[in-house]
């Protein structure tokens, strides 16, 4: 991880690099949910993208904490944050008990009727 220096007012403060997104969304949902919390982030990169083929392979966004007395909480918080998009991922489908339609594990609401999925929920669950 890097830091760069940044010119705010009349002090420098440096800025951490917390984490490198696959791509421009997965970047900002972080930077949301560090703004959620109260955590000044801001995503560099996100463009860059666009000129693959013209620049190295790894040109994904980064995301960088601006003040380093919230890195600590800006970590547990990207912590949570992939084991919970880890978990979704993992998640069985699920069948809606509002109109039986079969959704994707790794949504809380039918697509189709709105309902909200029952936690824990499994295939067999449903039945």
């Amino acid at each position: 991880m890097g830091s760069i220096p940044i010119a705010r007012s009349t002090l420098f403060l440096i800025m951490q690099q917390l984490y490198q997104a696959a791509d421009r969304i997965e970047a900002q949902l972080l930077r949301d949910l560090l703004d959620r919390h109260k955590v000044e982030a801001r995503v560099f990169g996100d463009y860059l993208s666009g000129a693959a083929g013209e620049l190295p392979a790894d040109v994904y966004p980064t995301v960088w904490v601006i003040e380093d007395h919230d890195l600590p909480r800006a970590q547990t918080l990207l912590n949570d944050w992939l084991a919970e998009n880890q978990a979704r991922a993992a998640a069985a489908s699920w069948v809606c008990r509002g109109c039986g339609e079969l959704v994707d594990g790794s949504f809380d609401l039918c697509w189709r009727c709105g309902q909200e999925a029952l936690w824990p929920r499994t295939l067999k669950d449903a039945d």
